[in-house]
């Protein structure tokens, strides 16, 4: 790949997750402090981009695949999305800020994967090549978070006018991006758009059994992602924002571990230690406190490198090696269609509920919230250990 190239791809990678980091850690905050939403809507809010990730593959393979250029879909929407968000961040009615950020989401959600067929298109090796361009990503969501921290504007309507102009201006370069061209193969089903011609791995019991943790597992991230900032805010942290960015820091350093615990634990050991983090992070958030015990919270976000990567990217290894050549790509679209889609949207929902339930008279009661995705993350642990078993077999 030339180096012009790589530049161009990772400065894809870094416009589209800086906007994406500008608002989506915060929103919580902003509409409980400024919007004064209640905790169901803030839940409504995080639901949105759960029904986006459902819809996104409908639209990437539907209309993408078959007759635009990658790139340009991918400018039109960032274009798109960038008008949506003048308009939202103009909004002060929490329920008809559902509305906009449904329709930003929904622009935004298929640049995930029209981000990656670009990248990967130019690559002859994406294995290799693939995880240092997507990297600036990560780099991107930590500068736009310290930014918003060093400024506190955490809960100001200046993270969507930041996402705003970010995304006028992803549009705009995406345009200049490599020709990616519709695939040739036009006639492929829904289902197989959907992943949904991998059923044939539920054959195996395990793989069921991860497939329906995963699901479980976006419950307590979604409750992570939803209420952390606020949580950790109310808790006495300063700073939150630059804080919180720790947590993409260890998820930087904790991918670059995977091949060697890959190697030496195996995946079901693996996916148990990224559960049992799961546990001990949400029981940090509940007992951390931001005077008096402020390193335990920082235990609770730096453990977001290993939740994440050690459940969801082993996750897609393992997928990947069960699944066999000829379904791999349905089985990836199948993994994530359910959780980004069905355990996120089921996680922000249930979040906005609990936080309504244990709050008191504009009081939250925060360690009884973190217990809850706790315990979800404590039923799936016990579903791995009694009942996952490490199988060679695959389904090519």
């Amino acid at each position: 790949m030339k180096s012009s190239v790589k530049f161009q791809l990772m400065s894809m990678m870094f416009l589209m997750f800086f906007g994406w980091g500008a608002w989506y850690g915060q929103m919580s905050k902003y509409l409980l402090d400024n919007l004064h939403a209640t905790g169901d809507q803030v839940g409504n809010a995080y639901t949105t981009f759960a029904i986006a990730s459902i819809f996104a593959p409908f639209f990437v393979g539907l209309i993408s695949d078959r007759f635009f250029a990658a790139q340009k879909v991918m400018g039109f929407l960032n274009i798109l999305g960038g008008v949506i968000l003048y308009f939202l961040s103009l909004e002060r009615d929490p329920e008809a800020f559902f509305w906009y950020i449904l329709a930003y989401t929904l622009c935004f959600a298929p640049n995930l994967a029209l981000s990656n067929s670009i990248a990967m298109n130019q690559m002859s090796n994406p294995e290799k090549e693939f995880p240092s361009i997507r990297v600036t990503g990560t780099i991107a969501w930590i500068v736009v978070t310290n930014i918003i921290g060093f400024y506190a504007l955490g809960d100001k309507v200046a993270i969507f006018e930041i996402a705003m102009y970010t995304s006028f201006l992803l549009g705009i370069y995406s345009f200049t991006l490599p020709n990616t061209p519709p695939k040739a193969d036009k006639n492929a089903s829904v289902a197989q758009i959907l992943g949904l011609d991998a059923l044939k791995l539920f054959k195996d019991r395990s793989f069921l059994i991860f497939f329906i943790s995963s699901i479980l597992i976006c419950i307590p991230l979604s409750f992570y992602y939803a209420m952390a900032n606020p949580s950790l805010t109310d808790s006495h942290m300063s700073n939150v924002e630059n804080k919180m960015s720790l947590g993409q820091a260890s998820e930087v350093i904790f991918m670059l571990l995977i091949p060697i615990a890959f190697t030496r634990l195996g995946v079901k050991k693996m996916l148990v230690v990224g559960l049992v983090a799961w546990i001990v992070r949400f029981l940090c958030f509940g007992y951390g406190d931001g005077i008096s015990s402020e390193w335990i919270l920082y235990i609770g976000i730096i453990l977001h490198g290993v939740c994440y990567d050690f459940f969801f990217v082993t996750g897609q290894i393992y997928t990947d090696q069960k699944a066999g050549e000829k379904i791999k790509n349905s089985a990836q679209g199948l993994i994530t269609f359910a959780t980004y889609g069905i355990g996120m949207g089921i996680g922000s929902k249930l979040s906005g509920i609990v936080l309504d339930y244990y709050t008191v008279n504009d009081i939250k009661d925060w360690q009884a919230v973190w217990m809850v995705p706790a315990a979800i993350a404590g039923v799936v642990l016990l579903l791995f250990v009694f009942f996952f078993s490490e199988k060679k077999t695959t389904y090519s």
